[in-house]
């Protein structure tokens, strides 16, 4: 029994695809966080411009 269970992939790749989610969420964070202040200054500069 022990044997089988050492055996057993399917935990892992549910592990891998979780660990694969995380790290794209944690660039669009990092990503939205470094851009979120220039894009609003640059949608503020925009709208100071419309009339």
């Amino acid at each position: 029994m022990f044997k089988k269970f050492i055996r057993n992939e399917a935990g892992a790749t549910a592990i891998e695809y979780g660990l694969i989610a995380a790290g794209i969420a944690v660039a669009i964070a990092v990503v939205v966080f470094a851009l979120g202040s220039k894009l609003n200054t640059l949608f503020s500069n925009i709208n100071t411009l419309l009339p």
